[in-house]
């Protein structure tokens, strides 16, 4: 299919025409997919086979959570579903949610936006784990954590769960939503996931590492000891680790990588400053101060980036998530359409060079010449 963008491609440099072709479930980690047509300059995205499987992504996935939860703003169903179909219109094909997700509606939405036949002309990411039905109509205080359970009746009712709100018979990417390692080292849940896909309900199966970033240890013993294919890992160019320990233990491994909040939150897009104010409700309300002024002093040294690729910080950002061959697909916090249009350009810009690499790598040793504070606070789930 081709896609006429109107009022961005000077803002790029880049050819107004894009084309996009769905791809077969076989192409390899890198792979662009030119629609018939396509012209010199045109867009085009690039897709990747998770290794091991027949599921194949796009580079650029659509992460749910950001349209269903209510942790970025209120968003109705229809304005939900149109940001869900426009991705899918750029070349989309990679949509991951949760069963919790404002609490199933994560996947509710996904049947609305792809009834019928559309439904094989993408892939569903989805995750289980959180008994959150046990809490509906009670008070959670802020953003706490549901709590996890892995009982082997529950899992079912989960899987089943999510099939119905998703309205679909398959679950392309199953994924441990924040697991610990006590639930890792649960056999009930292997042997729960072994019956599901000889079953056929569910085709490649992952961890999801989180609420916040960290979890390495759990994060290398899905990727060394158990039966997975993919971890979903907080990973950008202000957050190296422990990101870059399980890009290698991923590539000792053979396994491959999802990555979230390739942006930092919305940092590494370029448009906040010491006086941004996140409305009520928005996560990034809750965070330290530190992390405002601290990331945007981060952030216009790295300018380096959009100068010497012409693209736009956003998606420099991206390349440099997707440059390691492990990661076949980046889920940015996607919360408007010009993001769409911006990002799904990324796959045309060059990419992140060894010197840019290794720029980011020495400005992340030294935190960028600024003092150590405490900046984490809450991230994507």
């Amino acid at each position: 299919m081709c896609i006429q963008f109107s009022g961005i491609a000077g803002n790029w440099g880049l050819a107004s025409l894009a084309c996009y072709a769905r791809t077969p479930q076989s192409q390899e980690k890198g792979t662009f997919a030119p629609g018939h047509g396509t012209t010199e300059g045109a867009l085009v995205l690039r897709y990747n086979r998770i290794p091991g499987t027949d599921v194949t992504v796009s580079e650029l996935g659509f992460g749910v959570w950001t349209v269903s939860a209510g942790w970025w703003g209120a968003y109705s169903d229809e304005q939900a579903v149109n940001l869900l179909r426009r991705a899918y219109d750029r070349g989309v094909t990679f949509f991951d949610t949760a069963d919790t997700y404002g609490n199933g509606r994560g996947e509710t939405i996904m049947r609305q936006a792809f009834p019928g036949a559309d439904r094989d002309d993408i892939v569903i990411g989805t995750k289980f784990g959180y008994d959150w039905e046990s809490s509906l109509g009670k008070r959670r205080e802020g953003h706490t954590e549901a709590a996890h359970c892995f009982e082997p009746a529950f899992l079912e009712r989960a899987l089943e769960g999510s099939l119905r709100r998703l309205g679909t018979d398959r679950i392309d990417v199953y994924q441990m939503h924040n697991v610990r390692m006590e639930h890792l080292l649960n056999d009930d849940v292997w042997t729960f996931v072994d019956k599901a896909r000889q079953a056929g309900r569910v085709r490649s199966v992952g961890v999801a590492l989180g609420p916040a970033i960290g979890w390495l240890e759990e994060g290398k013993y899905a990727l060394e000891q158990c039966p997975v294919e993919n971890v979903h890992m907080i990973y950008n160019a202000l957050e190296l680790d422990p990101g870059r320990e399980l890009i290698e233990t991923a590539r000792a491994t053979g396994k491959s990588l999802l990555v979230r909040v390739p942006h930092s939150s919305g940092m590494l897009e370029g448009h906040y400053t010491e006086e941004t104010e996140f409305p009520e409700g928005d996560h990034r309300r809750h965070r330290p101060r530190a992390w405002l002024v601290n990331g945007v002093k981060k952030v216009r040294q790295l300018g380096f980036l959009t100068e010497e690729n012409r693209s736009t910080l956003g998606q420099a950002a991206l390349r440099y998530v997707l440059r390691e061959p492990e990661v076949v697909s980046a889920l940015p916090n996607i919360y408007d359409a010009d993001q769409i249009d911006e990002f799904s350009a990324a796959s045309d810009v060059p990419d992140i060079t060894d010197a840019q690499r290794a720029r980011i790598k020495d400005l992340y040793e030294a935190n960028y010449g600024l003092p150590r504070e405490q900046e984490a606070g809450v991230a994507s789930r």
